[in-house]
């Protein structure tokens, strides 16, 4: 089921524009000239894969709502990000629940397009009864929307290259007379996520299986150590959700698990602080990667950051893996600098 969190605030402020005559306008394709496509996107992830798709095409513009370090999981949309859905023709999302606040913006902002789910055609991990990570169970599609299972569903990049088509069909749906446009732009891109999804698979591969070990701040990597063979050892937060808090007895757990497997690190994540993490890494007696060394999970990072883009943390998350585990990873192809 979808948390219904809002701020009532921004609900009035809302209430007040559309009674003074503001309210969105109809966005319907019979309103709107060809190729005048508004689209608005949720997460920062799906907003990049989004605007790569859109590319330089004349007259689409991409509105991004969760803004860069900020957790999707504690996002309340502002008076201007309902206002920029309302008068969205297309909206893009994650799907499997993790944009809780979804429901209670498209009532306020009274959105009425074409909703794009990025998570069509791709296997959603559940969590078994009594376990507290993420595993390789899976959902089927009928149950994206319900929030059953982890919606981090990026961290792999096959599943990036998915949401691609997905929104690359979706937004060639909605403006037809763009369609090769849209689909020119995300053979591009696709064709860098392969390349991408290439040397990460040469990276890991390079080390030994039983030395790939790793720990996090929050249960967001389950795609990403399922698709790259890396042991999930545990997570600081066994949650899917970044504003969770550990018990004394997870965290005693995971000190455990640390000592036991042989971590060498811990990671936190940019979108969370890093205390925890501290206090973890200092009980087990390792290493932990915070500050610039932190890595990116729920958000990509500000603009300059070695997160900015989806290809740049998926760069930089697994160039800090290798070096935890004492690799030195490959020369980073041309084209994904």
């Amino acid at each position: 089921m979808i948390n219904k969190r809002f701020v009532l605030p921004a609900l009035a402020a809302v209430a007040a524009l559309t009674l003074a005559g503001c309210a969105p306008s109809d966005s319907s394709a019979d309103d709107r000239a060809a190729g005048d496509l508004t689209v608005v996107a949720t997460t920062t992830q799906v907003a990049d894969l989004t605007r790569n798709v859109v590319g330089d095409t004349a007259g689409v513009s991409v509105t991004q709502l969760i803004q860069p370090n900020q957790s999707a999981h504690s996002y309340d949309p502002s008076v201007a990000d309902l206002t920029a859905l309302g008068e969205a023709d297309v909206l893009v999302i994650n799907g499997v629940g993790l944009e809780e606040w979804l429901d209670d913006a498209i009532s306020a902002s009274g959105f009425d397009g074409v909703t794009i789910d990025s998570d069509e055609g791709i296997e959603i991990q559940g969590i078994a009864a009594g376990d507290e990570h993420a595993g390789d169970e899976t959902t089927d599609d009928a149950e994206h929307s319900d929030g059953g299972g982890n919606p981090h569903i990026w961290t792999d990049v096959s599943n990036a290259e998915t949401m691609v088509a997905t929104i690359a069909a979706g937004l060639s749906d909605s403006e037809p007379d763009l369609a090769a446009d849209f689909a020119a732009n995300a053979t591009v891109y696709t064709g860098q996520l392969a390349e991408l999804d290439e040397w990460i698979r040469t990276n890991i591969d390079s080390v030994p299986a039983d030395q790939r070990l790793f720990v996090s701040n929050h249960d967001a990597f389950g795609y990403f150590t399922a698709a790259y063979d890396v042991t999930y050892v545990g997570s600081i937060i066994p949650s899917f959700d970044d504003n969770a808090e550990p018990s004394a007895a997870a965290i005693d757990a995971l000190v455990a698990a640390i000592k036991e497997t042989g971590v060498k690190s811990v990671f936190s994540e940019a979108s969370i602080s890093p205390k925890a993490a501290d206090t973890i890494a200092s009980e087990a007696g390792v290493t932990v990667y915070s500050g610039d060394d932190a890595l990116y999970s729920d958000s990509l990072g500000a603009t300059g950051s070695a997160g900015a883009t989806y290809i740049g943390t998926q760069l930089h998350n697994v160039t800090l893996m290798m070096e935890s585990w004492g690799a030195e990873p490959s020369a980073v192809p041309a084209d994904l600098r």
